[in-house]
């Protein structure tokens, strides 16, 4: 019984010394991140009534969990002086998670014409650049309630 113990404890040795610095407990992969995550800056066009007119834009994409990256909660903060908003609204990619992808994005938004907005927005995203089309509704005045644009975009 000594001699298994003793030729034992070398092993037990190294296998303490091994283990220095650890964790105890084995821990999980960290989770993968998207190649949208972050912000993304750029420009908003906006066409009502025949008049187009351009502003500045970010939107933010966090990864919405248990969607294997490709749904996400996007914060948009648009600074033109048409629509001037701030909203969180949700985005979606497919046929994968990883670029180019067809990106689609909807939500509504409080206008500053006092009532809540809604616009659709579908396009391309790459590792980059992402541009979309847009189409929304602003109110439902008798004119001027509906508008088009384009959404440009570039990571950073």
């Amino acid at each position: 019984m000594r001699r298994r113990l003793a030729s034992a404890l070398p092993v037990l040795g190294f296998l303490v010394l091994a283990s220095c610095g650890r964790d105890a407990t084995p821990t999980s992969p960290s989770p993968a991140r998207s190649f949208l995550q972050g912000t993304w800056n750029g420009t908003i066009t906006i066409e009502r009534d025949g008049q187009a007119s351009s502003g500045t834009v970010s939107w933010t994409f966090e990864v919405v969990d248990g969607t294997d990256l490709r749904t996400f909660r996007v914060t948009i903060r648009s600074q033109h002086a048409w629509l001037p908003i701030t909203t969180t609204v949700t985005s979606a990619i497919e046929p994968g998670n990883q670029p180019p992808a067809r990106i689609s994005t909807q939500g509504d938004y409080a206008s500053p014409r006092g009532c809540t907005g809604s616009f659709l927005s579908v396009g391309t995203a790459n590792a980059t650049a992402i541009t979309a089309d847009l189409t929304g509704v602003d109110c439902q005045l008798p004119s001027g309630s509906t508008f088009t644009g384009r959404f440009a975009l570039t990571k950073g």
